[in-house]
């Protein structure tokens, strides 16, 4: 394994080894619940939410809570959140369909952890519009669109990435019915979530037509965290991996044809092999994962191995909570340690 400039402190295999992590996100949120994971403090939903997660593993109960009141004080009335926010003020916006599913795998997640019914009832109506409006935009053949416009036009092209994130996201809220005995939305969205899963297994001529994306190492990974279930599909997958993205010693590539490894990707990948029961890679990426921080200990965005130097010199908030997100999935630190490695609904 290539030597990093900085050594790190970080123990995946306790919490307390991980706490640290814990505190830097805590000192980032902001006083509306909102998590920046920008230089110039804005972020998106989606890695809010992920911030989110990273502290309700860690244990931070209350900011969470408060990040995920944070989503419900701005959805918007037809169950979406704009692009890119900058604490309350609305930056960009368009209006992602992964955005406004991902509510409901932070809402499980945090129920996971603490089994509190009342959590969801509170949140229940914030996570269905969520979930209703990224359903609005779903193709016959069970794809996603993957983005409305400020005019509210749908942007009719369909991301694998995207709508692998909607997946578990639709599996999640799936689950949080059967708790809150929603049978109705349950059986829709069931059925919902088998047509997007089979568009996923079965992926030609159904994503990417306007623009080719199979550079990006999470085409690869992200649907084998939705849970497709092919054998022939997930050998595809992870022969992939390994030939284009994985740098032994390093990590995963964001890119396949840029000489730089990813802390996130690194880790949303180790999860990816722990759910298919590879667990030699996926503690191999986790300890690659864990090696890229700063001199306090702070995973930054990603190593450049040809120049051999931290790029950029940055380390996103949610880039922390994917790094606490993989040690909990590889160590099983917490009762939420199957998210992203099991089916989180009971079958029929």
């Amino acid at each position: 394994m290539s030597e990093f400039p900085n050594a790190s402190p970080i123990d995946p295999s306790s919490l307390f080894g991980l706490r640290h992590i814990g505190d830097f996100i805590e000192r980032t949120q902001l006083p509306s619940g909102a998590i920046p994971s920008n230089l110039d403090n804005s972020h998106d939903p989606w890695d809010h939410l992920e911030a989110v997660m990273g502290l309700s593993t860690l244990g931070f109960n209350s900011q969470s809570i408060d990040g995920i009141q944070w989503m419900a004080n701005n959805q918007n009335e037809d169950g979406s959140w704009y692009n890119l926010y900058n604490n309350d003020k609305a930056l960009e916006l368009n209006k992602q369909s992964n955005y406004s599913s991902y509510i409901a795998v932070a809402v499980w997640h945090f129920y996971l952890l603490n089994q509190e019914i009342e959590f969801l009832e509170t949140f229940w109506e914030v996570v269905k519009n969520g979930i209703l409006f990224s359903l609005s935009m779903q193709n016959k053949n069970g794809a996603i669109a993957w983005n409305v416009d400020e005019s509210s036009n749908i942007d009719e092209d369909y991301l694998i990435t995207g709508c692998s994130s909607i997946a578990k996201s639709l599996e999640c809220a799936i689950a949080i019915c059967q708790v809150l005995k929603q049978h109705q939305l349950e059986q829709e969205w069931r059925e919902a979530h088998s047509k997007l899963l089979a568009a996923l297994e079965r992926p030609l001529s159904i994503f990417d037509l306007k623009k080719d994306r199979s550079r990006f190492s999470m085409d690869w990974y992200y649907p084998i965290l939705a849970g497709i279930k092919s054998k022939n599909r997930i050998k595809e997958l992870t022969s992939r991996i390994k030939d284009s993205f994985w740098v032994k010693g390093l990590g995963i590539k964001c890119v396949s044809d840029e000489p730089w490894v990813t802390v996130a990707e690194t880790s949303e990948c180790s999860i990816a092999f722990k759910s298919i029961g590879e667990d030699e890679i996926a503690a191999e990426l986790l300890k690659n994962a864990i090696s890229i921080v700063d001199t306090k200990g702070i995973p930054y965005m990603g190593w450049q191995f040809n120049e051999n130097i931290y790029w950029p010199e940055e380390t996103p908030s949610w880039t922390s909570a994917a790094c606490v997100l993989a040690a909990d999935s590889n160590h099983r630190l917490t009762k939420a340690h199957h998210l992203f490695t099991k089916k989180q609904f009971e079958s029929l």
